[in-house]
């Protein structure tokens, strides 16, 4: 069996979920539980992904509220922190935002500057999934 592009599981997801991904766009929810280091990805109510993220190590913060991205960028590099590429990177709150990391062993724990990382591949399905449903359809939840 080929391997499929995360565009093209989404697209899949979304036709059993009986959406009609021409004419409609599907809500998004995201919700990132600070205690348990994880993230939870619904479409329409349904569950999609659940995934490990890496959030605010101590002296830094992750911020606690509802967003929606602002920004969405394929790869940006911090200005702040060295160049360091996030790909994939989704900006909900100034200069915080959901993207990947290569440093895919620390994920569960809290190691970030503030920002919410995922794996790259991770990243890029989520991504794509905003994209194509919207960020003006997409909440992005975080709780303690």
């Amino acid at each position: 069996m080929p391997a499929r592009s995360p565009s093209a599981l989404i697209l899949a997801v979304l036709l059993l979920l009986g959406l009609n991904v021409q004419n409609a766009h599907a809500s998004v929810t995201i919700r990132v539980q600070l205690s348990t280091q994880t993230m939870l990805v619904a479409v329409d109510g349904v569950d999609f992904a659940t995934w490990p993220v890496s959030t605010a190590r101590r002296g830094y913060r992750t911020p606690i509220g509802t967003y929606r991205p602002c920004s969405l960028q394929s790869m940006h590099y911090s200005r702040l922190y060295d160049f360091t590429p996030m790909p994939y990177s989704i900006f909900f709150n100034g200069g915080y935002a959901i993207h990947g990391t290569f440093d895919v062993r620390n994920l569960g724990r809290p190691v970030s500057h503030g920002c919410i990382r995922l794996a790259p591949e991770q990243a890029q399905s989520l991504f794509e999934l905003i994209q194509a449903q919207g960020p003006q359809n997409t909440t992005i939840e975080i709780s303690p």
